[in-house]
Order: C-alpha cells, then sequence, then structure tokens
C-alpha cells in the first residue's frame, strides 16, 4: 500500500509546476539584460539535464512498471541505486528550474527535492523492509540509496515488460519535457507583447 507521501507526490509536483508556470509568465530573468549568452547556456545546460531526467525515468518505468512492490527489483538502474526513479525525477526538475533561465528557481527546487525525497525515501524502504526482509537488507547494505555507483551496473539479457503499465509511466516521464515546452511558450508570448511581466529573478 502506498504511503501518504507517495499518494501526495504527484499532486504536489502538479501544482508546483502550475504554480511556477504561471509565476515565470509574469516575469522576467535580469541575466538577460546583462549577460544573454549566459542566460542561453543556462537554458541549454536545463535541457541536457531534462532529457536525461526523461530518459533515466522511462528506463526505471522498463523495469519497474507492473513489479512495484511486488517483486524486488535489483536490475538495470536498480543494480547501481535503489531509488532511480527519484534521482532521475531530480535531474529532470533541476534541468526545468535551468530552463527558466535563472539560477533562483534550480536552488529552490533543490531545496524542496532536499527537504521532501528523504522523507518519501524512507517511508517506502521501510516498507519494502517489512515486505521483502533479509533479502531487501542485503540489497540496502551493496546498493546506495540515491547517487548511483557505476560500478555495480547488471542487467538481464531479456526482461518481461506490461505494455498497458509501461505506457502510463512512460507519459508521466515526459512531464519534464512538456514543462520545458510551456516556458518556451511563455517566453515567446513575453516577446509578442501579450504578456507584460510583473516580477524579475536572477
Amino acid at each position: 500500500m502506498r504511503t501518504r507521501y507517495e499518494k501526495l507526490r504527484l499532486p504536489i509536483s502538479r501544482l508546483a509546476s502550475a504554480v511556477a508556470v504561471f509565476i515565470l509568465l509574469f516575469s522576467t530573468n535580469r541575466w538577460e539584460e546583462g549577460s544573454e549568452a549566459f542566460a542561453e547556456g543556462l537554458f541549454a545546460f536545463g535541457m541536457f539535464l531534462v532529457a536525461i531526467g526523461s530518459m533515466g525515468r522511462m528506463w526505471c518505468s522498463l523495469f519497474i512498471a507492473g513489479y512495484k512492490d511486488r517483486v524486488l527489483i535489483m536490475q538495470g538502474p536498480y543494480s547501481m541505486t535503489r531509488n532511480p526513479l527519484y534521482f532521475f525525477s531530480t535531474l529532470g526538475a533541476l534541468g526545468v528550474g535551468f530552463c527558466t533561465e535563472t539560477v533562483t528557481f534550480p536552488l529552490l527546487i533543490l531545496t524542496l527535492m532536499i527537504l521532501y525525497y528523504p522523507l518519501v525515501v524512507r517511508k517506502e524502504e521501510r516498507r519494502l523492509r517489512e515486505r521483502f526482509g533479509v533479502d531487501f537488507d542485503a540489497y540496502a547494505q551493496r546498493v546506495p540509496a540515491f547517487f548511483p555507483k557505476f560500478a555495480l551496473f547488471s542487467e538481464p539479457e531479456f526482461y518481461s515488460v506490461k505494455p498497458v503499465v509501461y505506457r502510463r509511466h512512460m507519459f508521466s516521464a515526459l512531464w519534464f519535457i512538456w514543462i520545458a515546452g510551456l516556458l518556451e511558450l511563455a517566453e515567446g508570448l513575453k516577446e509578442l507583447g501579450w504578456v507584460h511581466p510583473f516580477w524579475s529573478f536572477y
């Protein structure tokens, strides 16, 4: 059974994304005024992280779709870190932050991730420990909780996937790209003069 933190994660993420897009729609970034090249560099770096985060989440979903809480997944991305979905989600969210061409939003997103994800991870791992016992304990001793240890990577030659479940996971993995697109749309509306900013951020 999913914890309260897990159930709230998606609604909170969607609400935070909607608020962020609204704020950015009516704001400008001060880097464009003094250093447009720096602002463009932030956007390019953000899209790079968005791509890694989205592809990483789809890779994780390939292994976990239809198996979550039923089987202890220890292959593919889960062979390097116990929480690859959260690792790639953090990269993707930071990428969205950098796509705003500011430093303020990535720092805010990173702070929220640091405060929120440890709570979710502790609750999830407590449930996994209750369900899988010593197998999970051995896995936890060998594989780091968050940052991947690439030397541990292993994957099976074949892996059975449930297409219906994976398709749902795949679409949820692309939300970073959708938000980046909305940010670019907001930027275009401001350039056309259809939206007038009220705030500015570094």
